[in-house]
């Protein structure tokens, strides 16, 4: 389509555009024809069904996440919040290994346990939530591409449940897989490709347990075990291989060397989570190493950071805070908020919980009192607190105890207050360390697990915070709104092989945002009680987002979703497009 053509379904004029390339940005329009981008130029002569005033705003390619954990939100809702409500298109399913499919009706609690501990998603709103209408994975792609939702989804092929389904309780009981087991779960990943899945997925983190503190099938799994399951990527000749590795208990070397060993193998794209310690030396420039070593010898591995503290938010009402595991907390634990802080008003149980110790309990659980890295957490949230509003420098400054600063913190506004509990990528108490690791050409960002650690975790929202604090509100070094872009959009789509969307180009899918910049504001998280069975979550959302568009479709204005569902099922990675849109 060119400006002179008559017709479009949808235009945005006269915005900002920010291409998703990192290249400047320049006024002009964006038309829409068909689901896809027709014409982007200085202005689209012709009419529209629908037009969109961008004056003063910048306009940006839909935003990619390749980390979040919707697998079972994309069953029970239409809408992928947080991560709709902050500017995402496309949110790529089935990491860390874990899902639901494939799995036998016999195995359905296995899965939900190992979901309840893993992902801290409640056992009750699984139960309550999944219909289980699919056992294998292309039944479940297809079960997922039968239900209406608002953004687009794409779907790894998770390595806990094909343990199971291949290995049953020997999978549960992490044994060794036998030849015939390799070959099964090799035959089910060509089949999984084949319906549609993007890669392979696998975690090998000590941390990730079930509730009851098992660890989980995949945790140990020997090298030749995913050697032989990512043959099927190699046969196929696409997908990409994501892994959570050890690195926090196991040495970088012996984990990246397995990793690479893989994609060496495969001949395929992989990708893994990296973050950074809190104090000490500098602990990622090796693992960096062998990547620029691996890459050099033409493979293509993608270290995958979150551009913002990797942490938890804790609260009476939420999953973790620093008082979770001490005895007289227990008989609370399933309390309604309003009867929990009517007992925790109470002087003799306050003095009790001050006095107790922890108990043994899930790892996450047990990393609550690490006061100097835990800071209050407000309306609009911090993310880069200074180093003397911690609870622990608090705590010195007013001659007071940890645990009393930390009580009187969660006991604000009603017992909803809120702490931050930062574990890592905040160095020095600082993010300085994040921008020359987010500005390498090889790193991608991720790691927002929205659909997970629905009472923990709430970093879904990490695209507001990155055209908020990086691009406009940081009194220390800024990135640019191109570089940004180019990282929420471009960059996460090459890496999940998703070609065809993350730049503002003709023939490319119409995913937009049209974004006040200006205007943008992150708001706190809230606890919504909004999951099946009435379980709840940390949701948060922003203002300036004056519209998200999916397939040409509006499904977000100032704000607020529409009633526009167009999201579908990615099947299978996707080819950049060759020529425009015709007339």
């Amino acid at each position: 389509m060119t400006a002179q053509a008559e017709f479009a379904d949808l235009v945005i004029r006269g915005g900002t555009i920010v291409d998703g390339s990192g290249g400047e940005p320049f006024i002009g329009d964006v038309a829409v024809r068909g689901g896809v981008i027709a014409f982007v130029g200085a202005h689209f002569g012709g009419a529209a069904r629908e037009e969109i005033d961008a004056a003063g705003c910048i306009v940006t390619p839909g935003f990619v996440d390749i980390h979040t954990h919707y697998d079972g939100q994309a069953v029970w809702s239409d809408t992928l919040s947080p991560s709709s409500s902050h500017g995402v298109t496309t949110a790529v399913l089935g990491n860390c290994g874990v899902g639901f499919a494939p799995c036998r009706k016999a195995d359905h609690q296995a899965l939900i346990r190992l979901m309840e501990g893993v992902e801290d998603i409640p056992g009750v709103v699984m139960a309550q939530g999944l219909p289980w209408d699919w056992e294998t994975f292309p039944q479940y792609l297809d079960a997922l591409a039968a239900r209406p939702r608002d953004i687009d989804v794409a779907c790894l092929l998770p390595h806990s449940p094909l343990r199971v389904w291949v290995m049953g309780d020997r999978a549960l009981a992490r044994e060794v897989a036998t030849q015939d087991d390799l070959a099964q779960m090799r035959d089910i990943a060509r089949e999984a490709l084949a319906a549609g899945a993007i890669g392979f997925a696998t975690s090998r983190l000590n941390m990730h347990r079930t509730k009851a503190g098992e660890l989980i099938p995949t945790y140990g799994a020997e090298t030749h075990e995913l050697i032989a399951i990512c043959e099927a990527l190699a046969e196929a000749g696409t997908g990409v291989f994501q892994a959570v590795l050890d690195a926090p208990f196991e040495t970088w070397e012996d984990e990246l060397t397995r990793l690479i060993a893989v994609a060496e193998s495969a001949g395929r794209p992989a990708t893994f989570t990296l973050a950074l310690a809190n104090s000490g030396p500098n602990t990622w420039d090796a693992p960096l190493r062998m990547v620029d070593e691996a890459n050099a010898r033409g493979l293509d591995i993608s270290p995958q950071i979150l551009p913002r503290p990797v942490g938890m938010v804790s609260g009476w009402a939420l999953s973790t805070h620093p008082f979770c595991l001490c005895p007289s907390y227990q008989p609370l634990v399933d309390l309604p908020l309003e009867e929990q802080v009517e007992q925790l008003r109470d002087t003799a149980m306050r003095a009790r919980l001050l006095a107790e110790m922890p108990q043994p309990g899930h790892p996450l659980a047990m990393l609550t009192r690490n006061w100097d890295w835990m800071f209050p957490f407000g309306d609009p949230p911090q993310y880069e607190p200074d180093a003397d509003q911690s609870i622990g420098a608090l705590a010195r400054a007013q001659g007071r105890s940890p645990e009393e600063v930390a009580y009187d913190v969660l006991m604000e506004n009603g017992g909803t207050g809120m702490i931050l509990n930062t574990l890592g990528n905040f160095h020095e108490a600082r993010l300085d360390a994040l921008i020359p690791l987010v500005r390498r050409a090889d790193t991608v960002i991720g790691l927002g697990d929205g659909g997970a650690h629905y009472a923990a975790i709430c970093d879904a929202s990490y695209p507001t915070f990155m055209l908020t604090w990086w691009v406009r509100d940081r009194a220390g070094e800024r990135l640019s709104v191109a570089e940004v872009v180019h990282m929420l959009a471009a960059k996460p789509a090459r890496v999940a092989g998703l070609m065809d969307r993350g730049l503002l180009r003709t023939g490319y899918k119409a995913d937009v945002n049209v974004i006040d910049l200006a205007a943008l504001r992150l708001h706190a998280p809230v606890i919504r009680h909004d999951l099946p069975g009435g379980g709840r979550r940390l949701d948060q959302t922003a203002s300036g987002y004056v519209a998200t568009v999916v397939s040409g479709q509006v499904i977000r204005r100032g704000d607020q979703p529409t009633d526009q569902r167009p999201g579908r099922v990615v099947r299978g990675m996707q080819q950049a497009p060759i020529l425009a849109v015709p007339v």
